[in-house]
Formats: structure tokens, sequence, C-alpha cells
């Protein structure tokens, strides 16, 4: 027979061990021996397996049929592996394995009790530096008692033989007859909240970052791609979280009278964010010490239960692109971007770098994967190990759901495909043979072949003008930017601060705040910001104030200290990569604002925000949850505002106020360029602004009458409300109710109001 162990308990095996108990049972191992919250189990090992073949004599029969199978033919393919699954399952389980398992179990699960246990498989070429099973293998879950033990362990041994296998097998030019399976059980960890997480940004490969994925329930739902998950970022070594983003999650996968099953998540649950800041902060720090152990950046299944942190698999990073330590080019975010100024039809989470550019073809299960011809775009709802060989011929893969570690992102990674998930709405808006490009490194979609170059990637945002949100009827607030004035004008005849400027405050702070990450000195930046905050905050106080978030225009970003090295140059900074584009585009940055607020807000709660131009209600929502993963939302006195200053703003703003706003401001300045097409700031068509033109009329009248229908507040916070005296009178009859004005223009205003509120 063979002197070799049958079963091994995790605790007498590492990672030495790879031919006995293939990677993950290895790699299992290893992290006991080295004292990490591993949850106790046992392997079945390789020469069980191997016993299993000779004892019921198949292999010959195994190998003949791969040796006739053309791997490139769907039909072939899934003819062989059913075939050959077929014997595995039908085959004796072999005595002497059945009598070791039996006692390992019964050992795990203690006296008169039968153990939950999860069966996982562990192949002797995965999990390994270069190759990535990417869950091909089965993994069964709340298995309990020998006889389903015994099945679920049959099982693994039969998934070495899937479609999605033997296909990896042959495109990575492995011999089938070397690859042997060692099966994995392992207690069950029955997750109020698992997940993912890699000790170095799999997309950017920016070695300084742990990135965190996290569902609610068991986590098979991350990899499956079945919902897009929470995200955090955190620094290394300093372990400051650089960013949280919070996605709504309406089901998740859970044990249910010993059944494994996908039930509704408490309402309570579905927007909320699944971890504490204490427990990102320790799951961050297990990862950078099982990367200083491996001495090589790791790819970790957690789990938590009964609060207490799990890690349930670790594995290599397969996709690391050999990159020095970031040119201008890349800093500047400036490769892999598309240079006509068009707007993407999709958007979505950016999952793997590249641009692609071919026929639509939508999928809706594997079985279709035949449809796929090289150079094709993968469209379909999610994607699972079964879609591998069609992602293979695939010039890019779009999915509706999933994160950043999904099945669709893990693989199209290791593939070097570009790849973008979590759209929402990708089998509904992308058509059936329509032509379109890939951006795999910003999330977008362009309709047609784009003409590719280095140029900046596309954004629309819009000019930093005066905008802001206010409240309370007619009421008069005051425009303000530069701390030293707060104190004078709070004891002006003013209701409170309608547009707080950031840019003029992080500019008196000097520094980038990406420069100030990469320096690792955040800390002080936001130190300073808070210093700004507290004291508009605080003069202020009762009375509100509206803290506008950054709307820096790239050229203006470019002059702070490490500017040049982050912001791109563009034709058109004032239509460019501005506003809440950017929070979502770099929410570390956008993170340093919400930590700051978050803190003042603890002394001083009349602080609020206001987000400024949001070109779409899904881009709000974005930027809505990154807020939420802030914690600014539990406090109830808090006001989440929005600017209205693009005719997108005015065309949906029963949609944008559908995703939940507390009331909003409009830019009249900026709104009346675009809706003229003309720009105040160019002499040469100056002459054409006015914002007392019958279109910006209407216009400032349909966004009153739409606030008064949904009882949100609406105000105005642009020029136009300081400058001319009919355009408060208008505003004031529509029902606007507040304004935002100049210092110098308080008196004359509020008394403009009152003589108006008069003649009503």
């Amino acid at each position: 027979m063979t002197s070799l162990p049958l079963v091994v308990k995790f605790k007498d095996i590492d990672k030495e061990d790879l031919s006995l108990v293939g990677g993950k049972g290895a790699n299992l191992g290893e992290m006991t021996k080295a004292g990490f919250p591993v949850p106790d189990g046992f392997a079945v090992t390789v020469p069980a397996y191997d016993l299993f073949l000779s004892e019921n004599d198949i292999s010959s029969k195994i190998y003949d049929i791969l040796a006739v199978t053309d791997v490139n033919d769907p039909a072939q393919l899934e003819s062989a592996s059913k075939k050959i699954q077929k014997i595995i399952n039908s085959s004796k389980f072999p005595e002497s394995v059945f009598k070791e398992v039996n006692i390992a179990y019964r050992k795990l699960s203690g006296r008169f009790s039968h153990a939950l246990v999860a069966v996982r498989s562990s192949a002797t070429a995965e999990d390994r530096p270069g190759t990535s099973f990417a869950g091909q293998q089965t993994s069964l879950l709340n298995i309990k008692g020998e006889a389903n033990l015994q099945i679920a362990i049959r099982e693994c041994w039969a998934s070495l033989f899937t479609p999605r296998s033997i296909y990896y097998r042959v495109q990575n030019k492995i011999k089938h007859e070397k690859v042997g399976i060692s099966v994995i059980v392992q207690k069950m960890i029955q997750s109020e909240v698992s997940g993912i997480m890699f000790s170095i940004d799999p997309v950017t490969n920016l070695k300084d970052r742990i990135v965190i994925d996290a569902v609610w329930g068991l986590g098979e739902m991350i990899v499956q791609g079945s919902y897009v998950p929470d995200h955090y970022v955190v620094q290394k070594d300093t372990f400051a979280i650089l960013s949280k983003e919070v996605n709504t999650q309406e089901k998740l996968l859970t044990k249910k009278n010993n059944i494994t099953e996908e039930i509704a998540v408490n309402k309570k649950l579905v927007e909320k964010i699944k971890l504490s800041d204490e427990e990102i902060i320790s799951l961050a720090k297990l990862a950078q010490k099982l990367q200083e152990h491996y001495y090589y950046p790791q790819d970790v299944e957690w789990a938590r239960e009964k609060n207490k942190l799990y890690i349930v698999q670790t594995r290599p990073v397969t996709t690391i692109q050999d990159i020095k330590s970031k040119s201008d080019k890349d800093i500047k975010g400036t490769n892999n971007s598309i240079s006509n100024n068009l707007s993407p039809v999709l958007k979505g989470i950016p999952a793997s770098p590249g641009i692609g550019t071919g026929v639509v073809k939508i999928l809706r299960s594997p079985k279709e994967i035949d449809r796929i011809e090289k150079g094709d775009v993968l469209v379909a709802p999610m994607t699972s190990p079964d879609y591998v060989p069609a992602m293979k011929k695939a010039s890019a893969i779009i999915t509706n759901e999933g994160g950043m570690t999904s099945h669709a992102a893990i693989v199209s990674r290791e593939m070097g495909t570009p790849c973008v998930v979590g759209t929402k709405m990708a089998t509904k808006i992308l058509k059936e043979g329509q032509i379109v490009t890939v951006n795999g490194k910003t999330g977008e979609v362009f309709e047609g072949g784009q003409k590719l170059s280095t140029a900046d990637s596309l954004q629309l945002t819009v000019d930093s003008k005066p905008l802001t949100e206010l409240k309370t009827a007619t009421k008069v607030y005051v425009n303000l930017a530069e701390p030293d004035r707060a104190r004078e004008v709070s004891k002006m005849n003013v209701d409170g601060v309608g547009l707080l400027r950031a840019e003029f405050i992080i500019a008196d702070i000097g520094i980038h705040p990406k420069e100030a990450i990469k320096r690792k000195t955040q800390d002080v930046f936001i130190e300073k910001l808070i210093k700004s905050l507290t004291t508009f905050a605080d003069s202020f106080y009762p009375r509100q104030v509206v803290y506008r978030a950054t709307d820096f225009k790239t050229n203006e970003y470019r002059s702070l200290e490490g500017g040049i090295h982050w912001e791109p140059k563009e034709p058109n900074p004032m239509l460019g990569f501005r506003g809440a584009f950017r929070y979502i585009s770099d929410p570390e940055v956008f993170n340093l604002e919400l930590t700051a607020l978050k803190r003042v807000r603890e002394k001083y709660n009349n602080l609020h925000i206001m987000i400024p131009f949001v070109r779409s209600p899904d881009e709000l929502r974005r930027v809505r949850r990154l807020v939420n993963a802030a914690g600014l939302f539990d406090d109830p006195t808090f006001k989440f505002w929005m600017m209205v200053e693009i005719p997108v703003n005015v065309i949906l703003l029963e949609e944008f106020i559908k995703v939940g706003i507390d009331g909003i401001s409009i830019g009249s300045n900026d709104l009346t360029m675009l809706l003229q097409g003309t720009d105040r700031d160019n002499s040469t068509v100056a002459t054409e602004f006015n914002e007392m033109q019958p279109e910006v009329i209407w216009a400032l009248k349909r966004i009153i009458k739409i606030c008064h229908k949904y009882g949100i507040t609406s105000s105005i916070c642009g020029q136009a409300a300081s400058t001319y005296d009919e355009m408060i009178e208008i505003l004031v009859k529509a029902g606007v109710t507040s304004v935002s004005v100049n210092p110098d223009a308080i008196n004359r205003v509020r008394k403009m109001i009152s003589e108006t509120e008069k003649n009503i």
C-alpha cells in the first residue's frame, strides 16, 4: 500500500507538505503552526486519493478520455468531464481511508456530537506563485456526519475533473497525471461576516496598501460575485484606514436547519457597514503578518463568528506585475485611458487594468460559453469557474455583480484581461452585437471602438465657483472660505454658512492630499483640516455650516506641494477631473475630509456636507456609500446635500432626490454656463453669460417646485443671488427656502427678501 499517512491534522503539516496535502492544506498547516487564528481541522491526503484510484483501477480510464479531448471544444470538454466524474462518484471508497477519516472526524467533533465541517479540495498545483485555481475545485459547507463526509470527499476528488479544471491545466501546460488532490476537512465557522483581503492592492499593485472585501454571511458569495462587497483600504505600517465603501446587501448565504441556503438580510443590516474600524485594522495586521511570514503578498480568506476573526485560507497573490515605484505617468493616472471626449455608457468597479475592444456577447449561464469567439467582450450577470474557457477568449469582461475579489476579477487579473465588475446594469444597458471599449483601470465602458492613447481618463465635473446647500424658509446664509473671517462674519445678521469652500482651506494646508498619504503624514493633513473646520463650526454654533467638499480643478491641485506628480494636464479643467467623480476615483483622499468632518461633529453637530457636480444618480449613490462608511449617517442630525449645477441635475432631479439627500443648493454660475454653452471667464464670450435669461429662470423654478414636492430644502449659492435683486424676488416667489450670498450682500438681500415676502 503506502507508508505515507492517509489523514493528517493541521498541526502536523506545514508549507513543505504541498505534495502530501496540496496548496490549501499546506497553508492551513503552516498558519496553524505559526499561531494564526485558523479553525481546527485535518486533511485527507494525496496518498488517500491515489489509493482510491488504484483500488478501483480507474487511472487509465480517466487519462484515456482526456487524451482524446479537445478542450477548446466546449461540447467535448463537457462530455469528458461528465464521464470522468461519473467514474469517480460510482467507484468504491477505500475502507482504510474511511476508517482514518472517521477517527479524525470524531476527534474534531468531540464526544457525543457531530461537528459541522467545511470540506474543500486542495490540489497540488494550486495556491502557489504563478498559478491560481480561483475556486476551480469543489467547496462543500455545513457537512455533518460520517456518511455525508464520505460523499463530500468523493465529490472533491471528482472536482479535479470539472471542465474548468481540465481546461486550466491544459492552458497552463500542467500534465493531468502530475496533479494530485487532497481534501481539507475544517470545523465550520458560521460567519456573521466574511470576505477576502489582499496584502497588496491587486489592481494597482501598490505595495503599501491592504485591501479588504466583506459580505454578510458566508464568503462564497464574494468569489461567486453574487454581491458587491464592502471595500476597505488600509495603509501598511500605520494601519490608517484610507477609505471605506459600503455596499447594500439584501441576501446572504448561511446555515439554516443544517442546510446552506440564501436568505434575506435583516433590514437593519442591508445598508450597514460590515466591519468596525477596530476589526478592519485587526484584519489588516493579520494580512501584513501573513505576508511577512510567507515573504510574499497574500490573498486571504477570513471570517468572523461571535466577534472573533478567523483566517480560513491564504495563498500567494498571482497577479503582481513587475512594476517600478511608479513613474510620473503612472502617478498621474495617464495609462490605460480613452482619448476621445466621450462619456462612458456604463461604469463599474475597475477589476483588471487594460483596455479591450470587441463585440458584446451577453451570456446568461455557462451553458452559452461556446457563443464566445476570440476578441469578443464577455458580458454576464456574474462569472463562475465554468466561464473560464470563454473568459480566455474574451478581449474584456464585464459583470453586473461582484467586487474586485470576485471570481471574474481574480481570473481576469491572472489572464491579463481588462475587466469591469459591479456595474449592476451591464446585461440591460449593453446590447448583443454592440461594439464597446472597456477600460479596466477606470471601470468605464465606452460605446464603439475608441482610439487608445495615454491621454488622461475622462471625467466630467464642474467649475468650482460658489455652490452649496441650505435649509429653512427664506433664510439668509453666507458664502465663506477663509477661517480668519469666520468670527467677524458670524456677528452679522446671517443664519449660518450656506457654502464653506474647501479649496481655500486645502490650499492653506499646502500639500496635495495624495502626496500626504504617500509620505504617511495624512494625520497632520487631517489635524489641520479639523482646526479650520472647527473655527467655522464654533464661530457660527448652533447655526448650520454647510461644507462643500473639495472641488479643485486639476490645474489648481497641481499647484499644491507634490501636486505635479498626481494631477493630469487637462485641456479643459473646468469640465475635467473634479467634484464627485474624484471622491469615487480617489476614496482615500475623500476619506481625509470625511474623517476630519466626523471628528469636528463630535463636538459641533452644526457642520454638514454638500457634494458638488454629481453627474448621475448612481454617482451620488456611490458617494453616499463612502459618507455612510465613515459613520456620519449614524448621527440623525447630520445633513447630506447635493449641488444642482449641471443640466442633468435639473432633468433628473427626482431621481437624485430618491437616492437620499436632505436638500439641494443651486450653483447658478455653472448651471448658467452649461445651459448657455458659454464661459463667463472667457473674455471673448463672457458677454453671452446671463443668469437672468428665460432658460435659467425656467430651470430655477423647476428645481424649487420638485424640492417642494419631495419635502426637501432648496437653496441657491451662485453669484446671481448676490447680484440681482430681481433674482431674489423670483426665487422667494417660487418658494426657495434659503439663499447664500457674499458677506457684503447680506443686509441688502435680507431686506429684499423681507419686502418680497410682505408683497406675497
